[in-house]
């Protein structure tokens, strides 16, 4: 009898909406306070999942959630990477 391994579930800190980690957007806070895009997943440092949609970013941006979680102020040209990998995909 073969066991299946889960695959981890992460929610988008926007719509809630709990997905595999592969379908999120990880936005990292690193030790020196660097905020930016981790597109592998396995970058040191806090972490925080959105969905990969324009939509969820907006959300995000306007309510100022990221600033919320990551407990300091959040450039405008971090959310530019974050649109920037968004359309990459």
């Amino acid at each position: 009898m073969l066991i299946k391994k889960k695959k981890p579930l992460r929610t988008c800190m926007a719509c809630n909406a709990q997905k595999e980690k592969q379908n999120l957007l990880r936005i990292v806070k690193s030790k020196d306070g660097n905020i930016f895009v981790d597109v592998t997943g396995k970058q040191n440092g806090r972490g925080a999942y959105i969905c990969k949609t324009e939509q969820c970013l907006n959300k995000i941006q306007k309510s100022k959630r990221l600033e919320k979680i990551f407990l300091t102020e959040i450039d405008e040209k971090v959310y530019e990477s974050i649109r920037g990998v968004l359309v990459d995909q």
